[in-house]
């Protein structure tokens, strides 16, 4: 991507030809790829403080944002036009899933399936926080069909389709915890992008994903919102304002750069002393030569 090169991101960019289209597959990927059909049923959105973790994770979380933040060109407005038109879709998967979910649940071992449900949503949480373990780790989908396999009870299975209102209702505000996320971002996203380390961001929602992980799994008591918190601290710790000032500090000198100026104040940018070899030096083995950027990001 442009800016952020999220490993989850970029890998659908190479596929996807417009900006809109990458948020649109950003978003509703949860809904494509099992991540959310697993938190369903795994009982994520058990607890308000589930429904806002659901929401701001899975449905958000730090692809969508960067998506925002580093793809999209269009003004605020046009940001919020679209995002509330993909909004609208997810909200309606969403939905739609949560209703099937008894019906699935009825012929599962819940216990089994937890555990499985608990590894979809930690390999999403490694895949976002590195793009070389994205590479080995096998894909949602894949452990969320072992898991249906393995906590199977094909003698206790209904044809009786069974719904859970309240289900449907939670599943709906989670979406639209992530929704209302987007568009706060996307009707900010001028001054966001001066003052958000977006990578900074990636890293530690990678952290509360892997946290929710454990959460689900029964590892973490599901009473505490230690995810929530952990995202609280990561928005935190990517706030920069100091980024802002550089922000400028940069243009001033771009501006500097087209009137004829130099960097140096010598002819051309460069000390008559510095050897080409010391002003364009190799990137070592640790830094990824087409990014810049370490191998892990």
């Amino acid at each position: 991507m442009s800016s952020s090169q999220h490993p989850i991101a970029l890998s659908i960019e190479r596929r996807v030809d417009s900006s809109t289209r990458l948020l649109a597959v950003m978003m509703c990927l949860p809904l494509v790829d099992g991540v959310f059909a697993a938190v369903v049923l795994g009982g994520a959105l058990d607890s308000v403080a589930g429904i806002v973790e659901v929401g701001l994770l899975v449905f958000f979380g730090s692809a969508t944002a960067a998506v925002i933040l580093a793809e999209m060109d269009e003004g605020p407005r046009e940001q919020v036009r679209i995002v509330l038109g993909v909004g609208a879709v997810v909200i309606t998967g969403a939905a739609l899933q949560a209703a099937f979910a008894p019906t699935i649940e009825s012929v599962l071992d819940m216990a089994v399936f937890e555990r499985f449900a608990a590894l979809v949503v930690l390999g999403v949480a490694a895949s976002t926080a590195s793009a070389r373990l994205d590479e080995y780790l096998p894909g949602p989908l894949v452990i969320l069909g072992l898991g249906l396999v393995a906590s199977a009870h094909p003698a206790e299975a209904s044809v009786a389709v069974q719904t859970d209102p309240m289900l449907v209702v939670r599943a709906v505000s989670a979406a639209g915890v992530g929704v209302l996320a987007a568009l706060v971002v996307a009707a900010t996203s001028p001054w966001l992008r001066t003052v958000v380390g977006i990578d900074r961001f990636r890293f530690g929602s990678a952290v509360a994903l892997g946290v929710l992980a454990l959460s689900i799994g029964g590892l973490v008591p599901s009473t505490a919102p230690l995810a929530l918190a952990v995202l609280l601290v990561t928005g935190l710790l990517a706030f920069d304002p100091d980024t802002e000032e550089t922000t400028a500090e940069s243009d001033t000198d771009s501006r500097a750069f087209a009137d004829g100026g130099s960097g140096s104040g010598v002819a051309g940018g460069t000390d008559d002393h510095e050897s080409p070899a010391e002003s364009n030096p190799e990137p070592d083995d640790d830094t990824d030569r087409t990014t810049g950027r370490p191998p892990w990001f």
